[in-house]
């Protein structure tokens, strides 16, 4: 394998900016949202959760409920 390989290094690119993802605009996937459900709920936060966001802003929404539950 050479150093260009993906496989070499399969987690150079697992963590991209959501505002880069090439389906960003796409609608959250289902697990976007039963996730973004339950934490909005653990946060107290029900004003995070909206069914209607794009799959970047969901996981933007995550993260930051995350952060807030300390759960990075």
């Amino acid at each position: 394998m050479t150093d260009k390989d993906p496989k070499a290094h399969p987690t150079d690119n697992a963590e991209k900016d959501p505002d880069t993802w090439v389906s960003g605009d796409d609608p959250m996937t289902g697990a976007q949202a039963s996730y973004l459900k339950t934490l909005s709920e653990q946060a107290d936060d029900p004003e995070a959760y909206d069914e209607t966001i794009s799959k970047a802003e969901a996981s933007k929404r995550i993260d930051a409920l995350k952060a807030k539950l300390n759960m990075e």
